[in-house]
């Protein structure tokens, strides 16, 4: 009897009273075809449960967690992997014209991560203010990096000068009054003094450019890094990147800047600290206008970061970098032998290690192109931000490299309220009815929808094989048998756990449910087995979750095993901190954007375990798998099933709707480990559930 015929026969069956009086009969259950797919209402089977469930258990168990560090060590040594052969290319530099072959090399591998960008449209710019003070003006300033995409910037213009100056465009960190804020203001302000125009703007989700305001014009989701995440995590079912849409701000910051007859082409610096470290970065790689630059508080390496457990925002995680064998440095060497200091602090979490390793790889290539003198290093004694230390260092750079200026110190300052900055009205572009990121994301997601065609089996399984970047096993999965633990109350009395390794160093954990006691290797046969994908822990589920018992119930001749991809269950990550695993800066988050640098979506290589698992049981003597999943579980469910032959019989519990569901609503709660970068460009999860239907496809309360 498969699972659908079970759940027929019981509403069948004359109606039954439960403990809470309610009564369920036939017709609460929809109405489902050979072809069709059930959708069965999540409160229709909380109404169920009764049927199958035991009582709970009177003492809660913890859930298992046996592996806790598998991740993190695998994607260190990944990471290692990548930074070695990053070494090894630049140890091959040996002459000057090995060393420009390099910068162009890296600058084209760059915009693989960051390209293409789009065609660059009017900025229409206008002036809302102006603060008149002693040595320099302030003009306030919005522009259009995109139609319609506001960005507000001060603009600090010399008084009393000859022009044209030198002009400098600055980028803001994650402060939460972006411009305003008192360092950012503090170098605009004596950089303007010392004869520099300088054109600071707000970044996307700060100061006067939140993506998310609510009426009192405050931010929904939390200012800087929360909004970052929530509008780039969406983005990258589109095929974005929001560090592209940052540095493209930038770029066009930098257009304006040029507009202005005040400004000489011949000078244009860069600068910026900690998440306008970032971008000052990710500048120096992507534009080439730029004639000297200062990074401050960003610049190591990518292994620092994950071996330290540092989450990094979405916009500081290029997608394929890590797989393109690009490093922090490589940003900067793109620019060589342009100007570059790098700024770094003793006490930065930001790890110093990293950031003298940066500078000794480019050393090495400047002094290759004839340069030595245009790279240069600071570290200031103290912790994170652009203190005054870092910024003296920057402005005798720049007096260096321009000679505008012989001042060593920072002049004295004046600070400005955050109203008297601002450049809209209420202190807000939303009220300019400026467009959002995430406009633009669900305007892209409709276009790909209308382009998408209907894919055939075979065409989707090659689209998806591209999309989740599977490998091509090379043997049969070996397994650790783990030792018996007492009674964990499972729906069977008996059960034994095997670490089954889909790739070296990472183990898929299987249970397997009996009625009797078993230490070995699982027994030849049946040819038919269930195997479901848990959401978040086997264990706990196998407790907690009613559709394990249901399985079990609907086909006793089968066996029953349960499985965790990486990741989660045994090997959730106890990372990055305390607890953090479903916080949305939290450890699950950390993996799932260095599994995007590698160019190896971690649903694909959740997909992957679940497909190894497949295989193994195969050769444990069973030809045909029921393959269950259970929300986050259920999507690398669904797409071992469309790729694997085995699975004959498919359900999917909490499964998600779709991508462009995702993609097209402002608020969603899905995590980025979920989430196929570009998969909207050839098809959607709606594609995979109806070639599924053909394996008795059961939607439960998607």
């Amino acid at each position: 009897m498969d699972f659908g015929s079970f759940i027929d026969d019981k509403m069948n069956a004359s109606p039954i009273p439960f403990r809470d009086s309610a009564v369920i009969t036939r017709r609460n259950l929809l109405k489902i075809s050979t072809l069709s797919l059930c959708a069965i209402p999540l409160a229709e089977w909380r109404v169920l449960t009764p049927l199958f469930a035991s009582e709970a258990p009177a003492t809660p168990l913890s859930p298992l967690n046996r592996f806790p560090r598998m991740i993190q060590d695998y994607l260190v040594a990944e990471v290692r992997r990548c930074e070695a052969a990053n070494r090894q290319a630049k140890a091959a530099i040996k002459t000057r014209a090995d060393a420009e072959a390099y910068a162009a090399s890296v600058r084209e591998r760059i915009m693989r991560c960051f390209g293409p960008f789009p065609e660059k449209t009017p900025l229409n710019p206008r002036i809302t203010g102006v603060v008149e003070r002693d040595a320099y003006r302030i003009e306030k300033v919005i522009f259009e990096s995109r139609p319609d995409l506001l960005v507000t910037g001060n603009l600090y213009v010399p008084k009393g000068r000859q022009f044209p100056l030198p002009g400098v465009v600055a980028t803001c960190g994650h402060s939460d009054n972006g411009k305003a804020s008192e360092a950012y203001q503090s170098f605009s302000q004596a950089l303007a003094r010392m004869g520099y125009v300088v054109l600071i703007f707000d970044p996307l989700g700060q100061g006067e450019r939140l993506q998310y305001p609510d009426a009192q014009l405050r931010s929904r989701v939390g200012v800087g890094v929360r909004e970052h995440l929530h509008a780039g995590n969406q983005q990258f079912l589109v095929g974005e990147f929001l560090g592209a849409w940052r540095a493209w701000d930038g770029i066009r910051a930098l257009d304006y800047l040029l507009t202005r007859p005040e400004v000489d082409p011949r000078h244009l610096g860069i600068t910026g600290n900690s998440g306008g470290g970032t971008l000052t970065t990710w500048l120096c790689g992507v534009e080439s206008r730029w004639t000297m630059a200062a990074p401050s508080c960003f610049v190591t390496t990518f292994r620092r970061n994950l071996e330290n457990e540092l989450p990094a925002d979405t916009e500081q995680c290029p997608p394929r970098a890590l797989a393109l064998i690009l490093d922090h440095e490589d940003f900067l060497a793109a620019m060589a032998p342009k100007p570059v200091l790098i700024l770094g602090k003793e006490k930065d979490f930001f790890d110093i290690r990293g950031t003298e390793e940066a500078h000794v790889r480019l050393k090495d290539l400047y002094e290759k192109l004839g340069a030595a003198d245009h790279l240069a290093f600071f570290a200031g004694p103290t912790a994170h931000g652009y203190s005054q230390e870092n910024r003296e260092a920057m402005y005798r750079w720049f007096n260096r490299i321009t000679g505008i200026s012989d001042r060593q110190s920072e002049p004295e300052l004046t600070l400005e309220k955050d109203e008297t900055l601002r450049c809209a009205p209420k202190g807000q572009v939303a009220e300019l009815k400026s467009r959002t990121v995430f406009s633009f994301t669900r305007e892209t997601s409709l276009n790909f929808a209308k382009q998408r065609s209907e894919l055939g089996y075979d065409a989707l399984r090659q689209a998806l094989e591209h999309s989740l970047k599977l490998p091509r096993p090379t043997q049969t999965p070996d397994y650790r048998i783990l030792r018996n633990l007492p009674s964990r109350q499972y729906p069977l009395p008996r059960s034994t756990t095997y670490a089954v390794e889909t790739e070296p160093g990472i183990f898929a954990l299987v249970y397997r449910l009996s009625t009797e006691p078993l230490e070995a290797r699982p027994p030849k046969g049946p040819p038919r087995a269930i195997l479901y994908v848990s959401h978040q822990s086997s264990d706990a589920e196998l407790r907690e979750e009613i559709l394990p018992r249901q399985l079990i119930e609907a086909e006793p001749a089968s066996v029953f095993y349960a499985c965790d991809a990486r990741g989660i269950g045994e090997s959730r990550p106890n990372t990055c901190g305390f607890n953090t695993f479903l916080d949305p800066y939290g450890s699950d988050y950390f993996y799932a954007i260095h599994c995007l640098m590698l160019d190896r979506p971690y649903l694909g290589q959740k997909t992957y375990d679940v497909l190894r698992v497949l295989d193994w049981l195969r050769t444990c003597g069973h030809s045909e798998i029921h393959l269950a999943g259970k929300g986050w579980g259920a999507l690398p469910a669904a797409f071992a099933a469309v790729l694997s032959d085995t699975v004959v019989e498919v359900t999917l519990k909490n499964a998600l709707n779709s991508y462009q569901s995702i993609a097209e609503s402002e608020f969603y709660a899905w995590p980025l480990s979920t989430f196929l970068p570009g998969v909207l460009k050839q098809f959607d999860l709606p594609d995979c559930y109806r070639v599924l239907s053909a394996k008795k496809l059961r939607l439960i309360d998607p």
